[in-house]
Order: C-alpha cells, then structure tokens, then sequence
C-alpha cells in the first residue's frame, strides 16, 4: 500500500492543456516522466523554465551560487496583496537586511524560551480533540487551527482564542482555499502599472489581515515603548536592529514579516500535520510506535524532545511525501550551461521538493512511506542531497528547527492520547493551494485509546 499521488498525467500536453490543469492544480499539471528526469525545459511565448532534479544542479541554486540565481519574481506575483516586501520575497541586500533582523529570533537558545508556548498549544489541541471523540475529524481544520495557535503564542503570546488572533486565522483559511501557488500573472511579461489579475476577494481577504496584523504590532510597539512588552519573538524581532544599520523594523515591514511568519509558520504546519495523521491512520503500526514512545514526554521541559525520535522520523518522512511548499522558482541571472543546455538570463529555474523527494533515482521505494529510511544508507544521503522541506543553502527557513520541534511535539501529544482510523470512501488527493494540501479534507476517525 502506498499513499496517494496526484492523478499521473500523460508524458505530453498542449500548452494551453498545461496552462489549465496548472490552475486547477500545480501537482497534477506535471507529467509523470519528471520524476525520473534529471532536468527539463518547459517553453512559453514569454520565457522560459528549467526544472532541475540533478542534486549537484540543485546544490549549485541553492547553496554554491544563491545570488546568481535570486528567488523568481514571477512568484512573488502571487503573494504580494498578503506578504508586502517580506523577507520571502524580497531579494538582494532588502533581503540581506531583513535576515540580520530575524536571523537572531530563531537560534538555538531562543527555541528553548518558546517551548513552554509550543506545549501549551499542543496540549490545548489535545483538549479540544476530546469534542470529536468517536466522530470523524477533518483534520487540516484541526491542524490549522493548532498550527495558528502555536504562532499567535510564540509570536505574540496570546492563544488562539484572541480576538484580534481568531480574525487573523478565520481570513487566513478563506484566503489560503482562494488563492493558487501562482496566479495567471506569473505567465506573462506585464509592467508594473498593469493589475495582477487578483481577484476582488482574494485583495480584500489579504488587506483585512493585513489590517488586523497590524493592530497586534501597534499594540506590541506601545509595549515595548512603554517596558512591559513580554519576552516573545515578536518583541526579540521589533527590538533587534540591524547591525549594520542600527535600524529596526518600522510598523510596516513589521507587518510584513509577520504576514510570512503566520504562512510559513502555521500554513505549512497546518499542512504537514494533517497529512502525518493520515500517514500514521494508514500505516497503525507506526502510529502505534509513536504512541508507546510518547511516554518521553514525561520528561520535563525541551529534553522531552530528545525523547521522540521515532515522531521525529514520521514527520520527517510526511515532509518527503508532502512537502508543505512543492515548487521553489529562481532566477537565472547571467548565462549558465547546465546539462549542455544554455540557460538565459532571465529563464526560470524550478526547484520541485514534491519531485526530488520521490524522484525514482535517487530514493530507495520513493512513493512508499518508510520512517525507518532515515537510518538506512540511501535515505541518509539522500537527507543530504535530496530533502529540502525548507529550501536549503542562504534562503533555508529561519523557523526550520522551530518546525522540527513542534511538529513531532505535537503528534506524540495526540497520540499518546488519541488514535486515529481511515474512513472507507476518504482517500485524500493531494492539492497544491498556498501549501499541498487535500482536494476536499483529510477525514479520520478519532477514538480514545
């Protein structure tokens, strides 16, 4: 038995046949010979693009030569109504800047102030699981609304239950459902005064959140003016100037980065989660493997974490078969030769986790869900070359270690209480909106143990 794959496509398909299925979802529109191919050219009226599965190409993007090949523009035509100049967008010395700032939020010895806070959100998910005991479950609600409150805690100390903190979260899902990877603008040549083809809904949705945000800023910046903001991320980062400027974040960059914290932090925990629930109801001897070991959370405080390696391999295993972002776009800069072709300036190099992590020659069973590969030959080079759930190189995810935590915290958290069973008739398909997610829910049974 092996976990669903998005419906495999023909080899070949029009253009215009491409462009469709695209819209309706990024996952589906790729033809099955890429994950077996090495590179591939894919061409359009206005550019085009090279997706690159070879581990030293992508070695090369990512890690050897970052800034000759910034993140694509053409991705940020997406996400701008929502992520302003965020430091996931931005690229060059704004992107510099923004790192310096934030970089220091997320090193090792703040991860041990924010666990308390990343506790309480998983216990707080395991109490509210006791309200769908014996009833089926959709589990990416559930998730998101756990993944939200770990966010709204460690950000800015308050639990998801504030009202400021329960706006941002009701938006966020309409806006994430509405809203593709890439939207139509990303296909096209258009200047800067042209509109980007958003919709009405998608712009207002964005602009409320990114009001409502902005109310939980003002309110921390009065905080800290007046010495009695608390010690969170969201005051390390609003009080951390940039060391070679002297400067902070002002109000609206603020803004921004908390618009990317909330997605990368909560859209692709949310995602993660949900589909390691399903895994693990797939496959109940690994739930129950997980189960047993989350007697280490006994132990008090971060040790715990030491404790739940075999969660660990879980999640790690869910963000090789679903990785919350599948797709990373850069930029060729100046003339490159990759695979004796020539690339262009300007032409678009595709980085795909979704491909790379099932890619059929470099993975030992790579459709299959195997936990226990982490501590196998094939899977500990392939972690090395191969896995790249949050990029990897000088733009790897600031909150990488940070989702390491929290996401086996939390599963240990539930299972060591809950299992979850299939529901006959609910086989999941992968989707891609902001993050993989299922076309139409993940449902499972939950029961006691």
């Amino acid at each position: 038995m092996k976990p669903p794959k998005p419906t495999p496509r023909p080899d070949k398909v029009s253009l215009w046949r491409y462009l469709k299925l695209f819209r309706q979802d990024l996952l589906s529109a790729q033809p099955q010979r890429l994950y077996r191919a090495w590179m591939a050219e894919f061409r359009t009226v206005f550019f085009r693009s090279y997706m690159i599965n070879q581990p030293e190409l992508v070695e090369t993007v990512l890690k050897k030569r970052p800034y000759d090949f910034p993140k694509s523009n053409r991705i940020a035509e997406g996400l701008r109504p929502l992520l302003g100049n965020s430091v996931f967008l931005t690229n060059g010395d704004t992107w510099k800047r923004q790192r310096r700032i934030i970089d220091p939020a997320f090193e090792g010895g703040r991860l041990k102030d924010t666990f308390p806070a990343i506790q309480d959100a998983a216990q707080a998910a395991n109490d509210r699981l006791q309200q769908s005991l014996n009833q089926i479950l959709e589990c990416e609600k559930f998730t998101s609304h756990a993944a939200a409150d770990v966010i709204f805690r460690t950000l800015f100390s308050v639990p998801i239950e504030h009202e400021v903190a329960a706006q941002v979260f009701t938006k966020f899902r309409a806006y994430q459902r509405r809203q593709p990877l890439l939207n139509l603008a990303a296909f096209l040549p258009l200047p800067s005064w042209m509109p980007r083809f958003h919709s009405r809904q998608t712009k207002q949705n964005a602009r409320e959140i990114r009001e409502l945000i902005e109310h939980l800023v003002s309110a921390r910046a009065a905080l800290i003016a007046q010495g009695m903001a608390p010690n969170d991320l969201a005051t390390k980062i609003m009080t951390t100037p940039d060391p070679q400027t002297g400067k902070c974040f002002d109000t609206d960059e603020m803004v921004d980065q908390v618009a990317i914290f909330f997605l990368a932090g909560h859209e692709t925990s949310a995602s993660a989660l949900a589909w390691a629930l399903y895994l693990l109801a797939l496959y109940p001897d690994w739930q129950d493997k997980v189960a047993e070991e989350a007697a280490a959370l006994d132990t008090p405080g971060m040790t715990a974490v030491a404790g739940l390696k075999i969660s660990r391999d879980v999640f790690r295993e869910t963000l090789r078969l679903y990785p919350p972002v599948p797709m990373m776009v850069r930029q060729a800069t100046c003339p490159e030769v990759f695979r004796n072709r020539q690339i262009q300036p300007g032409a678009q190099m595709v980085i795909s986790p979704w491909h790379l992590h099932r890619h059929e020659r470099l993975w030992d069973n790579p459709d299959g869900f195997d936990p226990g590969r982490w501590h196998t030959e094939n899977g500990k080079t392939c972690q090395r070359t191969a896995f790249i759930p949050f990029s990897a190189g000088a733009r790897v995810c600031s909150g990488a270690g940070f989702a390491m935590v929290e996401g086996p915290l939390i599963l240990s958290t539930l299972l060591r209480r809950y299992r979850f069973e299939l529901v006959e008739g609910q086989t999941p398909v992968p989707v891609a909106h902001l993050t993989v997610r299922s076309k139409d829910g993940i449902r499972l049974r939950v029961v006691e143990r």
